[in-house]
């Protein structure tokens, strides 16, 4: 096939995947050719020294980058480090607001004295190029703002260059109060090779500046911030401070009280990140409260307002609970249908903290199951699209958690604690549970949805369940074996079949209580085949492909024979197969005889979208949020808490794992020979700690109308019996 030429330029990164071809993850190039099977050849921009003098020659899938302008390209050239590069495209907020700084846009970077406030002065062009097509690296000249300095009448020295992956905050221009003025602080000057200055900034953030100047300012007292006098601030309130040189940090109030010397309210708040000059929760010399060092702030309490960015409304501001800490707006109509999150928009809405589900009192087992379940999933949705039923306040409160969900990106643990009282069962309100037993009463008795899955144990009449439980004997499998194989061997050793295909699959491993774990390790199947599962379903001869008529449970540990995997086998293989002397004393079972048909058997497969994984008592998910192999998220609703058990609350934190996508690209035989401590950190917790592996089949989506006469019983598959 023919490349076809691009006929604008192009650039990208790349994203994934393994060096090919000159190409690797983080590397920066420029499209010259695109063919129709998916490639990208063009030029390869290496970084460093050698960043303007592009290699040809370079290959890559192109599912495998992320489409870049010219400008975009030349700041992250001059991030040196790929890893950097790439965490910087995890937070497409922060880096669309580097990307669109001005000249006096005000910048929070990252410095050897630590996180510093500063003033974007130039964007500089790093490099000559040789050709008028080759890229320049880009850096941004800051200048420091420092209030306690004076102007200083000596030439001041040069202004430090940071890359984008130096800018942690970027100050909205509306938030600078007005009529500052601004002083030059002092910076250390760093070694720079054909640095060309230009002499202005990109225009693209003077909106925001002109917005700025045409709003009135309400009178205040002096040193009081506006608002901030009838607010009620106490320990465990998310704040906001503007500083002197007009730099707005955040923070938790730690202290509230009058310190040595002073004859008015203080607060002690620590802050988000590192801030040269605050300390580690002293004042003075008496020691307040604890926290890292350099994040310690204490101010007058008239300096401090609600932190803005989690308002609970436009025309007012709540008081910190723990229960209802960062409190987002309601959207218009709680009862209209949200969309599942789409690929496109996932990382942006839901990477960072303060995302996903708030923690609250023991209820991490419900809050990943509910985030798994209807964040994206597609299988689900069309429960969600059903008309709310309004005369059942719990099903409204569901609804409300999803759209809030779907639509924010952040569930408060105030309407969790809502849904969870009104379950109906003490329980639920303040102990840990297990997700097998929360999933059962959600679509049982919240959803009114019949059994997910329909199984048969031998002949016996069809039986239904909501999970299925992994039960066989230890000496069955291998030390680290995998989804597909741990389902295989429990159906067959059984007598078990799905009686159709399900539209969701939840599968719980053979693990009891918080400690014990049959296995130490278990490898994702991304792809679950049931094909060989189904009941009175053809099925192919594992051999030779023909119908098959026979299966056999003693061949399925057979190491000549894909080991973990079912064998079923025509009438010819089932005899050759059998009168090797290792399998005399083998006792194949005859299939039901479906109708012979000229066309091939077709293989009926299940997708995974979730793993719940559980360290001790605590719950965490991974989630795939779009068909992309790496888009996979990591979601605990607890990895951090302000606050003491009575004041505080938990933060909720969502990060994108791409790392994962990687991994799981391997063959499964390559995947079991990996070493797990030689894995990446989430890798390893998936490989360890899985609990619960979701699948689903896009082809059939659930809803209601497949369970008109929901099933009295629920299946028990560690003994064959029904509940």
């Amino acid at each position: 096939m023919e490349p076809r030429a691009v006929v604008k330029e192009k650039f990208f990164i790349v994203i994934r995947g393994k060096s090919r071809k000159g190409f690797c993850r983080g590397c920066i190039g420029r499209v010259e050719t695109e063919t129709q099977h998916g490639e990208l050849t063009g030029l390869l921009y290496c970084g460093g020294s050698n960043a303007l003098n592009p290699k040809s020659g370079g290959t890559v899938r192109k599912e495998d980058t992320y489409s870049l302008t010219r400008h975009q390209a030349q700041l992250l050239l001059f991030v040196s480090s790929v890893s950097k590069r790439l965490e910087l495209l995890c937070n497409p907020q922060l880096f669309s607001a580097i990307c669109e700084l001005s000249q006096d846009d005000l910048v929070v970077v990252k410095h050897k004295k630590g996180h510093l406030p500063g003033l974007v002065k130039n964007l500089m062009q790093i490099g000559r190029k040789e050709h008028k097509d080759d890229l320049h690296m880009l850096g941004f000249e800051v200048e420091f703002v420092d209030s306690d300095q004076n102007l200083s009448s000596k030439k001041p020295p040069p202004l430090p260059l940071f890359s984008a992956a130096d800018v942690v905050q970027v100050i909205p221009s509306y938030s600078v109060p007005l009529g500052l003025h601004w002083k030059d602080g002092q910076s250390g000057g760093l070694n720079r090779k054909a640095v060309t200055r230009i002499n202005s900034m990109p225009n693209i953030g003077s909106h925001a500046r002109q917005t700025r100047e045409n709003l009135t300012e309400p009178s205040t007292d002096q040193g009081q911030s506006p608002s901030a006098s009838h607010v009620p601030l106490e320990v465990g309130s998310l704040v906001e401070v503007v500083s002197n040189s007009g730099v707005t940090v955040y923070g938790v109030i730690q202290w509230l009280g009058v310190p040595a010397g002073k004859t008015n309210e203080w607060a002690g708040i620590e802050l988000e990140y590192d801030v040269s000059g605050c300390s580690d929760g002293k004042y003075g010399s008496q020691q307040y409260f604890t926290c890292k060092a350099s994040r310690a702030l204490f101010v007058p309490v008239t300096k401090c307002s609600p932190d803005s960015r989690f308002s609970c409304s436009s025309s007012g501001r709540g008081t910190s609970k723990p229960t209802d800490t960062l409190l987002v707006p309601l959207y218009e109509d709680p009862e209209e249908y949200a969309p599942p999150i789409p690929e496109s928009e996932a990382l942006s809405l839901l990477v960072g903290k303060m995302k996903g589900i708030q923690g609250h009192i023991n209820s991490c087992y419900l809050d990943v199951t509910l985030f798994s379940l209807f964040s994206s999933s597609v299988t689900l949705d069309n429960i969600c699209q059903m008309p709310a039923d309004t005369e059942r306040p719990i099903m409204c409160t569901f609804r409300e958690i999803v759209n809030r969900l779907r639509r924010q990106g952040f569930v408060p643990a105030q309407s969790v604690m809502n849904f969870r009282q009104q379950l109906g069962c003490d329980t639920f309100r303040t102990e840990e549970k297990d997700p097998e037993e929360f999933i059962t009463v959600l679509f049982q008795k919240v959803l009114r949805m019949g059994p997910l899955i329909k199984l048969r144990s031998g002949q016996d009449a069809c039986q239904g369940a909501y999970t299925f439980q992994i039960f066989l004997e230890k000496g069955q499998m291998g030390q680290m074996p995998s989804v597909q194989q741990l389902l295989d061997t429990s159906c067959l050793s059984g007598d078990l079949k799905f009686e159709e295909v399900p539209s969701c699959l939840m599968v719980q491993m053979p693990r009891f209580g918080n400690k014990y774990k049959m296995f130490s390790h278990i490898i994702p199947s991304t792809e679950l085949d049931i094909t060989d599962l189904l009941y009175n379903s053809p099925r192919e001869c594992f051999l030779c492909g023909h119908l098959a008529e026979f299966e056999c449970l003693q061949c399925l540990p057979d190491r000549k024979m894909q080991p973990g995997r079912i064998k079923p086998f025509c009438s010819t293989c089932n005899t050759q197969v059998h009168s090797h002397p290792s399998r005399q004393a083998h006792s194949p079972r005859a299939l039901p005889a479906p109708a012979a048909s000229d066309t091939p058997v077709p293989r009926h497969t299940m997708q995974l979208f979730a793993v719940l994984c559980i360290q001790t008592s605590h719950y965490v998910s991974f989630l795939k949020y779009g068909p992309d192999p790496h888009s996979w998220l990591f979601f605990d609703c607890m990895a951090d808490r302000h606050g003491d058990d009575q004041h505080g609350y938990n933060i909720p934190e969502i990060r994108a794992c791409p790392e994962l996508g990687d991994f799981l690209s391997q063959p499964e035989e390559d995947m079991a020979r990996s070493h797990p401590s030689q894995t990446p950190e989430l890798v390893r917790r998936l490989l360890c700690d899985s609990y619960m592996f979701l699948y689903q089949n896009p082809a059939t989506p659930l809803s209601r109308s497949n369970h008109e006469e929901p099933f009295n019983c629920f299946f028990n598959s560690r003994d064959n019996t029904f509940l």
